[in-house]
């Protein structure tokens, strides 16, 4: 096991080495090599100021997104789980759309940010009883917060005048701008930081990926392990959508893929997740700013004309064994 757990963790990291490399490379304009590891020069100021900070924000982004998906999944022991479906995405867009209506367009992150709190404060409550967070009152909250958010979203589109209404609609689609590397560091920070504290418990979540009297016969703390687990999800979601706006099919696809191939144990599937979700929205942000360059495709449309064959495929492949 621990050699198949290598492996997989060795060629995913492998994966994500080789877009990390190659997508700064890429672009609209086209870079000469040893130009662009010169320093002072155009080439070179292209590749460290616009393009690399880019792409390390879409590698975070992409892996942050797969480990929230992942544990979503597991905490409501439902594959088509992701960071939509209990309403923290949802809240965090509404948040922004807010801002963008009242005109305030340099508070979008910070209003995103309190959005996701409200409704992560809001579902855990709903979903707490006895003490006790339930994951299937948890899923229900999450996705009854998730529908309410997008009836408010869409009533102030629909109120908003013309120029702010492009901006919703182009913030909703999702995508990924070349931003400081201070944003970038404190990206990094919460994501590793949020990844070190769920991987310390990944046998604990194979245990709970089983079922609640499963895991709490076996001496964990299944209460406990299910508020972690939504609190680290919820925050790591929060986070990339703050910078990016919703980016959808990303966290289910990579989890759910990972779990079909490699299996369900936890040791495998959260650093895989990360490395092949940071690959995968690197190299989905490299087709959108390049194949109709100079202008740009919003990545999340991407993600989801990905998304969208791959779930239909998995449809087909269930109606064909039945």
């Amino acid at each position: 096991m621990a050699r198949r757990v290598i492996l997989w963790a060795g060629a995913s990291a492998a994966v994500f080495l080789l877009a990390l490399l190659l997508a700064p490379l890429v672009g609209s304009a086209r870079l000469d090599l040893a130009r662009a590891l010169t320093p002072g020069t155009e080439d070179n100021g292209i590749l460290i100021t616009i393009r690399l900070p880019r792409v390390l924000i879409a590698a975070l982004a992409g892996g942050a997104l797969a480990v929230a998906g992942l544990m979503f999944q597991t905490l409501v022991r439902d594959s088509l789980a992701d960071p939509y479906t209990l309403g923290v995405s949802s809240g965090a867009s509404l948040g922004a759309v807010i801002a963008i209506f009242l005109g305030w367009e340099r508070l979008i992150g910070l209003t995103a940010l309190a959005g996701a709190a409200a409704v992560l404060l809001v579902v855990m409550l709903i979903a707490t009883a006895n003490q006790r967070m339930s994951p299937f009152t948890l899923l229900l909250a999450g996705v009854t917060a998730n529908s309410i958010n997008i009836a408010m979203i869409l009533f102030l589109h629909s109120l908003a005048d013309y120029g702010r209404s492009f901006t919703i609609v182009r913030w909703l689609m999702g995508g990924i701008e070349p931003v400081g590397y201070s944003s970038v560091a404190l990206l990094a920070l919460l994501v590793f930081t949020a990844l070190g504290a769920l991987y310390a418990r990944a046998r604990d979540w194979n245990l709970l990926a089983v079922g609640e009297e499963w895991a709490m016969a076996r001496g964990v703390n299944a209460r406990t392990l299910v508020r972690t687990g939504y609190i680290a999800g919820s925050l790591l979601t929060a986070a990339v959508t703050c910078l990016t706006g919703p980016i959808g099919f990303l966290g289910w696809i990579v989890p759910h893929s990972l779990r079909l191939r490699a299996g369900a144990d936890h040791r495998l599937l959260i650093p895989c997740s990360f490395f092949l979700g940071g690959a995968f929205l690197v190299a989905a942000d490299t087709v959108a700013r390049t194949v109709l360059a100079p202008e740009e495709i919003p990545v999340g449309v991407i993600t989801a004309l990905t998304g969208g064959p791959f779930f239909l495929s998995l449809l087909r492949r269930g109606a064909m064994r039945q």
